[in-house]
This record gives C-alpha cells, sequence and structure tokens, in this order.
C-alpha cells in the first residue's frame, strides 16, 4: 500500500455514520460551501506547507505518540459536503489496535497522530497529497479532495522497540542491558493485555510467551533477581489465565503452579490453579488450591464464588457416584432392588451423600466462618 498521494487506500462504506453533524465554523455545517477553508484559517500548520491542519478540541496527557507506535483511536471521516462520515470506527466496541505505517496507510492521519498525547481529541483537514491524491478514490472520494477527521487518540503503546528486539537472534538479544530486556517484556505484556480486553486470547497466549521467552533466558545478578521475578510473576498469571479463556485447564495449572514458585502465597495464582482444577474435575486439588487463595484474601468475591462452584460441582459429582454404585452392585434380587431405589427416592442416600460432602467440606471452615461481604 502506498502512504498519500494516487492509490492510497481507505475502506469505505457510505452507510456507516456516528450521527454526529460536524460544524466546521460558528453556525456554518460541514456541507457549507467554503466551509473547510473557513475552519482551516484557525488551525494549526503541523506540515508547514498547510497539507495536514489541526484543531484540538480536548487536551491530552504525557507523551506525544512516538513513531512507529500501535495505537487505539477513535475516528469519523468528512467530506466537505457530506454531514454524514464516509469512513468511521466510532460504532465499534472494542476499536482495533493499530499500528503506524502498517495498519494506518493514510498519510496525513500518521502524521496528525505524531502530534497527539493519550486522551487528545483533534480535528485535522488533509489536503490531496496528504489523503487520496489527485485521484481520489471512486466512487465515494472524488478527484482532489480535502477531506476532514475528527480522532480521538484512546491510548498507545510504544512498540518499536520490542518489535525490533525480537527481531534479532537470541544472541543479540542476551546481550542487551537488563533494564531494556525487562522493558520489552512489560510492553509485551501490555500488547497482551489489550488484546485480552479484545478477547484476542490466542494473539494474547503469544505475546506473553514472548515475554516469558526473553524473561527466562535473563541471568540476573542477586541484586536484581527480585525485578526479574516480578517480571516473570505477571506473566505467568497472565498465561495462566488466558490459558483458561482458551479452555487448556492443564497449561494453565502448569502456569500458575510456575507462579507459585515465585510466590506460594499470592492468592491471584492459587485461585488460578483452583480454576483449572475444578476445570480438570481434580476437586481434592481445587479445594486445596481455593481454600488457602482465600485464607490469603477471606473476602475476595471471585474466591469464595469459586468456593460455592466448586461445592456444588463435587455435590453433583458424589450424587452420580452413589448412583453409578447402586447400579452396579444393587442385589440381583429385583424386590430387594426396587426397595434400594424406593429408598433413594425417599431421600436416605440423599442424607448419605450430605455427610460425605459435609466431611469433604472440613477445610471450608474458614469459608464459612467469613462469608463474602
Amino acid at each position: 500500500m502506498k502512504r498519500g498521494g494516487e492509490g492510497v487506500w481507505c475502506y469505505l462504506d457510505s452507510r456507516r455514520s456516528n450521527g454526529i453533524s460536524l460544524r466546521a465554523g460558528e453556525g456554518s455545517g460541514a456541507g457549507d460551501v467554503g466551509s473547510y477553508q473557513r475552519l482551516g484559517q484557525r488551525m494549526q500548520d503541523i506540515t508547514g506547507d498547510r497539507g495536514v491542519l489541526k484543531e484540538i478540541i480536548r487536551n491530552g496527557s504525557g507523551e506525544t505518540v512516538p513513531p512507529d507506535a500501535s495505537v487505539l483511536v477513535k475516528f469519523s471521516g468528512y467530506l466537505e459536503h457530506m454531514d454524514r462520515p464516509f469512513d468511521t470506527n466510532c460504532f465499534r466496541k472494542n476499536p482495533k489496535l493499530m499500528k503506524l505505517g502498517d495498519d494506518i496507510t493514510l498519510w496525513g492521519m500518521e502524521v496528525g497522530l505524531l502530534t497527539m498525547r493519550k486522551g487528545e481529541l483533534a480535528r485535522f483537514l488533509f489536503k490531496p497529497n496528504y489523503a487520496f491524491g489527485t485521484l481520489g478514490c471512486p466512487p465515494l472520494i472524488p478527484p482532489n479532495s480535502t477531506v476532514l477527521f475528527e480522532v480521538e487518540l484512546l491510548d498507545f503503546l510504544d512498540s518499536a522497540e520490542s518489535d525490533k528486539f525480537f527481531d534479532l537472534p537470541p544472541e543479540q538479544q542476551d546481550g542487551f542491558p537488563l533494564q531494556k530486556i525487562l522493558k520489552v517484556a512489560e510492553t509485551e505484556r501490555e500488547l497482551g493485555n489489550y488484546l485480552f480486553r479484545q478477547k484476542h486470547f490466542m494473539d494474547a497466549r503469544d505475546r506473553y510467551k514472548r515475554a516469558s521467552s526473553v524473561l527466562n533466558r535473563v541471568c540476573a545478578k542477586e541484586a536484581e533477581k527480585g525485578k526479574v521475578d516480578a517480571a516473570k510473576l505477571l506473566v505467568f498469571l497472565n498465561l495462566s489465565f488466558v490459558c483458561l479463556k482458551l479452555e487448556r485447564p492443564g497449561r494453565a495449572l502448569t502456569y500458575g503452579e510456575k507462579a507459585l514458585e515465585l510466590d506460594k502465597k499470592n492468592a491471584k495464582a492459587l485461585f488460578r490453579c483452583g480454576q483449572a482444577c475444578l476445570y480438570l474435575a481434580e476437586y481434592e486439588r481445587a479445594r486445596d488450591f481455593l481454600v488457602k487463595a482465600q485464607k490469603q484474601q477471606p473476602f475476595n468475591q471471585d474466591i469464595n464464588n469459586e468456593l460455592k462452584k466448586l461445592a456444588s460441582c463435587y455435590r453433583d459429582y458424589m450424587v452420580k457416584e452413589k448412583e453409578m454404585c447402586c447400579k452396579m452392585f444393587a442385589p440381583l434380587n429385583s424386590h430387594s432392588s426396587r426397595a434400594d431405589l424406593e429408598d433413594y427416592a425417599e431421600g436416605k442416600e440423599e442424607r448419605r451423600v450430605t455427610i460425605l460432602f459435609i466431611v469433604w467440606l472440613s477445610p471450608l471452615i474458614q469459608f464459612l466462618a467469613f462469608p463474602s461481604e
């Protein structure tokens, strides 16, 4: 794909609209003749040739977007004689994370984003050479069109250093200072967290694994070992959680146990291990992990709910076990068998199951004594 000029590509859909009637000037709508010219008179020239003009609607905070960053934006693009946008992502619940120079190919958009800060809302005018060129983008964008974009920068991640780092062979990666490696791992983890929130669990897992791979190769000095272990702990917890989402409880348990090797009292790690064991129907182990987690955080709603879920699952399991035993060891005498089944229906078997269930739940005394708030 080309940036700017002729042949630049942009996905267009005239049916999409964010419902905004853009006002270019005092009392003037976006469709008014000459409105873009009037709007441009009060906008800042950020390229020096008036090819990209900017007006800040709401200030952001922090640093400006660095080159090659991955950005999370909401945008709407307008032609001068249209009140509805020709392109917008404002209807998307979870906007896509886009990388400058890769996913964003409109030159003016990239130039504008490099001037923005997190949380900023701005309006841009892109002249043809920074937008769709002399040919436009038929059928919606006429030749030599100036376009207006409203852009809100929700967040950005500086992934350039991380991407360059992983392009190197492992031997060169290992030669970098510890602080650089920790920064790369944290960037990968943050990207994984974003993908996780977007429910792209496979992609999130891959980012977490990249972070884990570089941290596992670090040979830190004793004084720096705490920083490395702290970074590893977060990554293992993320990997355990994402594996649960991918319905891979065995891997979730493995990563949870790795986290416990670093912090044996970590409530979140104990909780993840308990969830994984419950998924695997290993009720004894699930109980042990969850009771330990509940001991660390007695009023944690998620842990207490998981204990209730475990109790329910184990009770159902015991009932099914008793039903199977009744069928396997029922006396050959049909009359006696009917009597046993009638006794079970009347609740005698249910009471026996309940007694066994209470005995099994005896380690949960603390949970029963301290219910969730």
